[in-house]
């Protein structure tokens, strides 16, 4: 099967084409000399089936970034039939080189100028044919956002010639080919860019975005939450009936306790997650995060890092994996390191189904969306503290690049495809934990070492003394230990440790503990430990078995810390 590989600078739209062409298909795959995950998809192209993989994106071939050292040991190590180079058509002039580079070291070579309708829109002439006719290289005009210009892609296969050595351009002479009006046509992006990028009002409107961002979320998605929650309950009910009549009263309550109501409860968050990404898709695709990195530049400097470390925390907002992953183009070790330390106390995705849970529960539809708003404040305070603390006060911080692509407003079918892709990988990750974690917890809530005594009852009664002045009883304390495999299980550990459903946990837990002790779960479940996932995460991306060590010492005493303050206030202030 021929490998056709995709290759283009960041904010070339090479995701957006690749996800155009993959759909929800895409499978991420480990390649010989390469120790990154890289995408590829089997697809017909050129009337074949062949394997479209996409690597990082890169701005030199000069391995300086690990995304950069990717894409060269990858192309050392594997044999490419052709490359297809994705370029920014408002770009032309700067990325074409790139092209070349790739071109007169012996690759096969068919350059798609991507977004052909924004540079047109902004002016800008490029003469396709007399310059495909100078590089000897095929160039496709497309919109992959559109989706138009792929016709090629049906036609059969073209024999490209592959050791032809181009000559590259001299100073100007690419202006030979393109033609840029004298003055920008994009208005709209220079007004939008007036406002969002305001030295004084930019940061508070990118909080207010923010605040708005989990209202909507809250908003729709606990409705279609507890709708879910409902409909599980009601198939619970006739699943337990049946299980009870039929089977052994422990296989019956393994079945229904351990694996049904754990893992459905998980399930129930799943509208949480789609809509979540969804928002993050829009607001990516939008052109918006790369000024929100921008904004928060001079801030992050002070703290060791840059605007890029930014980007990558709004990343961990989803899911702190590929937030980590991304740290691949940072060139200062330094930055990095300071940048992974961080990244996992974004409060992702599966932190988030627990506080929604929570604070459905013990605070009204108002207060819970200050409170979650309160977390996410929270979560950006504790990134400040800890990278203020590690910062290397000796190092020097590396310049950095932030492309600032035009505004653009996402189709409906591009932001779903970008939402399913990292909806996919959301649940792949949860699903080999969720089942798994919640059998686990079965058992050690079920199989005693003493009279009355449960394996769980024994680890929480160690444990108790420590976290008995931060409010977390010893059910809460086996909940925490399981969401240290993955934050995805702790609201299922709870339906299993409980034998509960998902509105009657709801209940038993406003019976267990108060408002000030879930806040101080919350908090603890915001600060500590980082799911097995993001440390095995952490320790490929890094290769520091110190930084390890750091991320996970750190995150338990910090969590601690805060906790107990805010336990203990709350208590105080209260009485």
């Amino acid at each position: 099967m021929k490998k056709i590989a995709l290759i283009g600078m960041p904010n070339s739209g090479k995701s957006t084409f690749f996800n155009s062409i993959s759909g929800a298909s895409a499978k991420v795959a480990n390649w010989s000399g390469v120790t990154v995950d890289i995408e590829s998809v089997k697809t017909l192209i050129f009337g074949e089936i062949v394997e479209l993989i996409d690597l990082p994106g890169i701005y030199t071939l000069k391995p300086g970034s690990d995304d950069e050292v990717v894409v060269h040991d990858f192309l050392n190590h594997n044999k490419i039939d052709e490359i297809f180079f994705i370029l920014n058509s408002s770009q032309i002039d700067r990325q074409i080189d790139l092209a070349l580079e790739f071109k007169n070291l012996g690759f096969k070579v068919r350059m798609l100028c991507n977004m052909n309708d924004e540079a047109k829109k902004n002016g800008i002439e490029i003469n396709y044919q007399k310059l495909e006719k100078r590089l000897a290289i095929p160039i496709h005009p497309i919109s992959a956002k559109f989706q138009s210009g792929y016709e090629f892609l049906n036609k059969k296969m073209q024999t490209l010639e592959k050791k032809i050595s181009i000559k590259p351009f001299v100073e100007n002479e690419i202006y030979q080919y393109v033609k840029f009006p004298k003055q920008s046509n994009d208005n709209v992006t220079k007004t939008l860019d007036r406002f969002f990028l305001h030295h004084f009002w930019g940061l508070p409107i990118f909080f207010v975005l923010l605040f708005g961002l989990f209202q909507a979320i809250y908003g729709i998605a606990e409705p279609l939450q507890n709708f879910m929650g409902l409909a599980f309950d009601s198939i619970g009910e006739i699943i337990s009936l049946f299980l009870n009549q039929h089977l052994p009263k422990l296989f019956s309550s393994f079945l229904y306790d351990g694996v049904y109501l754990g893992v459905t409860t998980v399930l129930t968050f799943i509208p949480v997650i789609i809509i979540f990404f969804i928002v993050m898709s829009f607001i990516e695709n939008s052109g918006y995060l790369s000024r929100a990195g921008f904004v928060m530049d001079k801030i992050m400097e002070k703290m060791g890092l840059d605007g890029r470390s930014f980007v990558m925390i709004l990343f961990g907002f989803g899911c702190n994996v590929p937030a980590l992953m991304s740290t691949k183009i940072m060139r200062s070790k330094t930055t990095r390191f300071l940048t992974m330390l961080i990244i996992p106390f974004s409060l992702c995705s599966a932190r988030l189904q627990v506080f929604l849970f929570f604070t459905a529960i013990f605070f009204s539809p108002q207060m819970g969306a200050l409170v979650l708003f309160f977390m996410y404040i929270l979560s950006f305070l504790i990134i400040i503290i800890t990278a203020l603390i590690f910062k290397d006060k000796k190092a020097i911080n590396e310049s950095v690049l932030i492309e600032m692509p035009p505004y653009r407003l996402p189709t409906i079918k591009q932001t779903l495809l970008t939402a399913i892709h990292e909806i996919n990988h959301f649940l792949k990750r949860a699903s080999k934990f969720i089942l798994g974690g919640v059998i686990v917890v079965w058992l050690l809530t079920n199989f005693y070492v003493s009279t009355n005594v449960t394996i769980a009852d024994h680890m929480s009664g160690f444990l108790g003394p420590i976290f008995d002045p931060i409010g977390i009883n010893d059910k809460l304390i086996i909940a925490l230990i399981f969401g240290f495999i993955a934050k995805e299980i702790l609201i299922g550990a709870l339906a299993v440790i409980f034998s509960s459903n998902m509105d009657s946990l709801g209940d038993i837990l406003q019976t267990e503990i108060n408002w000030q002790q879930a806040l101080s779960f919350m908090t603890f479940t915001l600060i500590y430990t980082p799911c097995l996932s993001t440390i095995a995460t952490i320790k490929s991306q890094s290769k520091n078995i110190r930084l390890v060590a750091t991320s996970l010492l750190w995150s338990l005493v910090l969590a601690w810390i805060v906790s107990f303050c805010f336990y203990q206030l709350l208590i105080n202030f209260s009485s």
